[in-house]
């Protein structure tokens, strides 16, 4: 009898081992260091359709996906119009309209954490 408890023992010790013991993520949003970056979204087809040398489909994919994890779908389709009306985002970042404001608070803490990731 003590041998079959020792063995069951064992076995549910090497079944609990290969579970993992969690993850190695401290959030469940967390981004692995070597992951890329890529989504498609509002913002990816503006960045691509803009024309611009630099707006490659990589580049372009990192910036969707830190939007994705950083603004909200309006706040996205919104900011999509800056890649084709550039003077609407020097309207809405000048503008003392309070719903304006938050949303430039927004917007540039995103455009600092896309900056910093998309490289």
């Amino acid at each position: 009898m003590k041998v079959l408890t020792t063995i069951f023992a064992c076995a549910a010790m090497l079944g609990l081992s290969a579970c993992g013991g969690g993850s190695s993520y401290s959030s469940t949003r967390a981004v692995p260091q070597n992951a890329v970056l890529f989504a498609t979204g509002p913002i990816y087809s503006a960045c691509r359709s803009g024309g611009r040398s630099q707006a490659s489909r990589a580049r372009c994919g990192c910036v969707q996906a830190v939007a994705n994890q950083s603004l909200s779908g309006s706040d996205q389709r919104r900011g999509a119009g800056f890649f084709s009306d550039p003077q609407q985002a020097q309207i809405v970042r000048q503008s003392d309209r309070p719903g304006d404001e938050r949303f430039w608070t927004r917007w540039k803490a995103y455009g600092d954490s896309a900056a910093r990731q998309c490289t």
